[in-house]
């Protein structure tokens, strides 16, 4: 009995953040957090995740397509379009939403997120995206630095991160990518890891979302927050969502793999 301890204890010690991720499927094919239905979103953001770590999610993709109907957010659109783009093709119809969302300023939807994510989802899809979405993202970067999720609102870091990878992604380069990282390096805290907002705390997914924006731009996301990430990694692979809470584990870990794999996005 000891000697079956002590192996399980040791295979539990080794579980690995995509094996926990990919152990959360359902027979439909969709991801969902335990004891809870499969969810569009989750699958997505699992797909995303095991692709950056160069695991197949089989019956996922199906899964998206049979569910596009569910989607009622443009940016929860935006995300299935990339998650099904990377696993196996995104389907017209759903690529087609995000393109009747353009508006002549260059904006995709209604919020400065819709259209971060309209360029990520357009951009793994292979699609082109309106000429003028980099000049709108520009006008609409913060004093401080940062990228909100709507005009007026206050910056944050994450969707900064995203902002900047969608910036990188349409060859933006120079002051604002800069201006943009340095915002990120003021939501750095002691610990190693980002927050969200100032006063916020690190937590796992901010930190995942910084790494992911400064090796986009080609810049060293620094040791400190891979630590960071790596204290809040448990055994069975999965990660918290901070030192204090450990809530959402398939989201987060998830959300973690891409930065985990040094993949920003859009994946390649």
């Amino acid at each position: 009995m000891g000697v079956k301890l002590a192996v399980a204890a040791a295979a539990l010690a080794l579980a690995s953040p995509a094996a926990f991720v990919q152990s959360r499927q359902l027979p439909s094919g969709g991801f969902a957090e335990r004891g809870r239905a499969a969810s569009p979103a989750l699958t997505a953001w699992a797909v995303l995740g095991l692709r950056a770590a160069g695991v197949p999610a089989l019956g996922a993709h199906d899964y998206l397509v049979a569910h596009e109907a569910e989607l009622v957010s443009l940016t929860d659109v935006e995300l299935a379009v990339a998650a099904e783009a990377v696993s196996g093709g995104a389907s017209p119809g759903l690529v087609a939403r995000v393109h009747d969302a353009e508006r002549p300023s260059g904006a995709i939807g209604p919020l400065l997120n819709s259209t971060i994510w309209g360029v990520l989802a357009l951009r793994q899809a292979g699609e082109p995206v309106p000429p003028r979405t980099p000049r709108y993202l520009l006008a609409h970067q913060g004093r401080s630095g940062g990228w909100s999720w709507a005009p007026g609102v206050a910056a944050d870091s994450n969707d900064t991160a995203a902002a900047i990878q969608a910036l990188v992604a349409l060859r933006v380069r120079g002051a604002p990518i800069r201006r943009g990282l340095a915002y990120l390096r003021r939501r750095q805290r002691q610990d190693g890891g980002f927050e969200l907002q100032p006063g916020g705390g690190s937590d796992a997914q901010s930190t995942a979302w910084a790494i992911q924006a400064f090796l986009a731009a080609g810049r060293d996301p620094g040791a400190r927050a891979f630590a960071y990430l790596r204290r809040l990694r448990r055994r069975d692979g999965s990660f918290r969502y901070s030192a204090r809470y450990a809530v959402t584990p398939v989201w987060v870990t998830a959300q973690v793999l891409p930065a985990l794999a040094r993949k920003p996005f859009p994946l390649r």
